[in-house]
């Protein structure tokens, strides 16, 4: 099963890997089917929204640290809980349709690992399914 090593850079950040599943997906030949995306962590996930605009990554990290913040009442002893939370909000996987080779993504879409407890090295699964 191909896989993407994501490297993170901050606690809390969206890193677009839209161009590393077109890769894969090159690299397997798939030309019609779908493409399932699994992230395996508890404190990231996978979302689809604008990769044309970098301020909405950024308006994004904003609202979803506002969202969720750091509370004194959490119990998780890893002082993460916020991390946990937005994982859940987000969720952890994509399932994508692939046609004549590419990916079906509207116009300013891209895929983003989610990162709420960086920096790490995330991996994200690729099940790729032919039609």
């Amino acid at each position: 099963m191909p896989q993407i090593q994501v490297h993170t850079a901050d606690r809390l950040a969206f890193t677009d890997i839209t161009d590393r599943v077109h890769q894969a997906i090159t690299a397997a030949g798939l030309r019609d089917g779908v493409c399932v995306l699994f992230c395996p962590h508890t404190t990231a996930g996978l979302t689809l929204n604008e990769n044309w605009d970098p301020d909405v990554r950024h308006d994004m990290t904003r609202a979803l640290a506002e969202l969720v913040p750091q509370r004194r009442d959490f119990r998780h002893s890893e002082g993460n809980s916020p991390a946990h939370i937005l994982a859940s909000l987000v969720g952890a996987s994509l399932t994508l349709i692939v046609s004549h080779g590419k990916l079906v993504l509207g116009t300013w879409q891209g895929i983003y690992l989610a990162e709420f407890d960086g920096p790490r090295t995330r991996t994200v699964h690729i099940q790729l399914l032919a039609s």
